[in-house]
């Protein structure tokens, strides 16, 4: 099929590049944006099931706001002495202030006696902003409100700090897009610097860049286009990972092709057929390695947390777009390219002699055994430190100490629990009629009680509680002693509080315990499940693509437990990095789905293309450690050049200054070396020697088809 696919590419050149030309200026001229077809109402959300959301529905019934965002000015005096009266006329002159300066999308600024700590040393002031928290327009906002509080404190012994979720989206905005850019460049430097060196051909160089930017042109168009035909839900953030995506994935196919052209030419063929010869070869590569790769991304359908759903099909339409272009787009440019692709270097004539790969190749074939518990036992070793693996759901760690919402932080502190910053929130609703305020009461001092809550913010009306004009839902702000992002805090709101919550309600009434803590606990349990579902389900499904391409049981078994195992290396080295040495609270809770997206889906390629390796060599008439030592060889390049690349893309997120983005860089580049270098290239073909023909049970895939080559090594002896 590849081979007939290759001819076709390969002779009719001008007419494939006519079709991608045509293809494209149809999408991008009339295909509708990814902004067309995105619902943020759906796409980042918990199921309507999850105690958070319920909470979150009845505080939108009672009180209008339940996808509304605050920011909270914290003010101190300068000496960090107890307010005067004089000074809490000044905080109160200042809600005035900004209430009266008509700033866009500000609706309330609140303050008074309920927002004065019990030490009198802090005084907060509520601003009720119009929009969600993560709408872009509330940055400008706040940097309004900041200016304006700026004018208003001049001159008094007060200082301030507006913090809280927008304050900090604010504060990070700039570094976010500085980073991003750092990112961008870098990661295009990168690519063209690795491959200048690999081929020293400019025009090798910038082949991905060419292929890779005209499929991000049009995989949003056509993305756009068929979630409109089959009604699937897509997010704006698809676009920046998809990018990312296609880097990875394009540069591999890329570098697969032309290891495979380059080969053949030093074999002694001519440009077409070798060009031809890799299509056929490299195809079913690309093809099974894509196949995988869509397989995993559209097991995250199966997932109940909406920000990982909406990436499922719209990655697993552009690795397909990607693919399609690897087998037909990239070897028509090639075909009239001809040897110019690696122009001007010569090295495509000759083949390496005493290079280190064949070194390499000829110790795996020499001492199977000892490369297997080598490579086997240092990712084990890494393995071992998801021992000590912690979660964090703290946006506050994120934030450099200089910001001021940082410096909010601190502020608050002096006067409130740390959970003032954003209250966890119980709704009391009634089954009928309205609610006993003493009994209110009650169980709101039952709820201050339970360890971990530091108090209750009271209300308006200097009650610990709020009840809505029908009087038949109320409102507890409960602040809890410690963030309300850490772990702790997520124990307590989806764990003790919500028990006490809901068996202490007042009778003919039901609780539901709402607020930052109480969703990220809904998060937290939400991620868990999905980690579990997802990984199982993608490993079953890429294992039976690998059987049928192998046509056996047993490779595709060792094949996914070291996929797995480097899943765990991965992330245990992570852990050892940010968690031991870098003595952080946990990592991120969205890194292990990161990884599984970069590291198991991209990294199978490389698994593929050396297991597909040692069957060619095993059919060419070579025995099992001699077919190692050649798919080391022959194989360990491309999967070598591809590693390094990918990985140095990813590794420039460590310029980025911003955690989550380096703790995300240094996983997925480690994890994709790890993949390329010690999973593919020595423990995939020492464990298939070591097996032999027993590798390929039931079938006879190694089967040989072809005499030895008369110019042969010698066998590799036994360790």
């Amino acid at each position: 099929m590849f081979e007939r696919l290759g001819r076709l590419v390969v002779h009719n050149p001008w007419k494939v590049i006519a079709g991608w030309v045509l293809i494209t200026i149809a999408i991008v001229a009339f295909a509708p944006t990814l902004s067309d077809v995105t619902n943020s109402d759906q796409a980042n959300f918990l199921p309507a099931d999850y105690e958070s959301i319920q909470a979150n529905q009845v505080a939108g019934q009672a009180f209008g706001q339940s996808t509304q965002a605050t920011a909270t000015i914290v003010v101190k005096r300068q000496d960090s002495q107890v307010l005067t009266g004089g000074d809490q006329s000044s905080v109160g002159d200042l809600a005035t202030t900004l209430e009266g300066a008509r700033i866009d999308h500000v609706e309330r600024v609140v303050t008074g006696k309920q927002f004065l700590s019990r030490n009198n040393k802090v005084q907060l002031v509520n601003v009720g902003l119009k929009g969600r928290p993560d709408d872009p327009a509330l940055v400008d906002a706040v940097k309004d409100i900041r200016a304006q509080a700026t004018k208003a404190l001049r001159g008094s012994s007060l200082e301030y700090a507006v913090t809280g979720q927008v304050a900090m989206q604010a504060d990070n905005s700039d570094a976010f897009n500085t980073a991003l850019l750092i990112v961008g460049a870098a990661t295009i430097v990168l690519i063209i610097g690795l491959l200048l060196l690999i081929y020293r051909s400019p025009l090798a160089a910038l082949l991905p860049i060419f292929t890779v930017g005209l499929v991000s042109a049009i995989a949003p168009g056509l993305v756009a286009w068929l979630a409109q035909a089959f009604d699937f839900q897509v997010d704006q953030s698809v676009q920046i990972v998809m990018t990312i995506v296609l880097f990875g994935v394009g540069t591999d196919y890329i570098v697969f092709l032309l290891f495979r052209f380059r080969e053949r030419l030093r074999d002694g063929d001519d440009p077409k057929t070798a060009l031809v010869a890799a299509v056929a070869r490299v195809g079913e590569v690309i093809a099974s390695a894509a196949a995988a790769i869509i397989i995993a991304f559209m097991a995250l359908l199966l997932a109940v947390f909406g920000a990982f759903t909406s990436f499922g099909p719209g990655l697993s339409i552009a690795v397909a777009l990607m693919a399609l272009a690897a087998v037909t787009l990239i070897p028509a440019v090639v075909s009239l390219l001809g040897t110019k692709v690696f122009w001007p270097s010569k090295s495509w004539q000759r083949a390496p002699k005493g290079s280190v790969f064949q070194r390499l190749g000829k110790f795996t074939g020499r001492r199977p055994a000892v490369v297997a518990v080598a490579s086997g036992g240092v990712m084990v070793a890494l393995a071992l430190g998801m021992i000590g693996f912690n979660t964090d759901y703290d946006q506050t760690g994120q934030l450099p100490s200089d910001t001021e919402s940082a410096r909010g932080l601190v502020y608050m502190q002096l006067g409130f629990p740390t959970g003032a910053l954003n209250p966890t929130s119980v709704y009391v609703k009634a089954d009928s009629g309205t609610l006993d305020q003493k009994a209110l009461t009650r169980y709101a001092q039952e709820l201050q009680d339970v360890p971990g809550v530091g108090g209750a913010m009271p209300g308006p009306t200097g009650l610990p509680f709020t009840t809505n004009k029908a009087g038949n839902i109320a409102k507890i702000d409960l602040l809890l002693d410690t963030s309300p992002y850490a772990n702790e805090s997520l124990d307590l709101a989806g764990g003790p509080l919500r028990d006490v919550a809901h068996s202490r309600a007042p009778d003919g009434t039901r609780a539901y315990v709402g607020g930052l803590s109480s969703v990220f606990a809904d998060v937290r349990d939400a991620n868990t499940r999905d980690l579990w579902v997802i990984f199982p389900v993608a490993g079953v499904l890429i294992a039976i693509v690998l059987g049928l391409m192998l046509r056996s049981i047993v490779a595709p078994i060792y094949l996914m437990l070291a996929v797995v195992l480097g899943f765990f290396s991965t992330m245990g080295a992570t852990v050892i990095a940010f968690q031991g040495i870098g003595d952080r609270a946990g990592v991120s809770f969205m890194l292990p789905m990161l990884v599984y997206l970069f590291v198991v889906a991209i990294g199978t390629d490389y698994n593929i293309l050396m297991i597909a390796r040692l069957r060619e060599e095993a059919k060419e008439g070579h025995d099992p450690r001699t077919a190692a030592d050649l798919a080391v060889e022959h194989g360990g390049p491309s999967v070598g050049a591809a590693g390094v690349i990918l990985a140095g893309t990813f590794a420039s997120m460590l310029l980025a200054g911003v955690s989550f983005l380096m703790e995300m860089g240094f996983a997925v580049s480690l994890g994709i070396l790890l993949a390329a270098f010690v999973m593919s290239m020595f423990l995939v073909p020492s464990v298939t020697a070591l097996l032999g023909h027993a590798a390929w049970w039931p079938g006879h895939s190694d089967r040989a088809t072809a005499k030895p080559p008369t110019e042969r090594r010698d066998p590799a002896p036994v360790a």
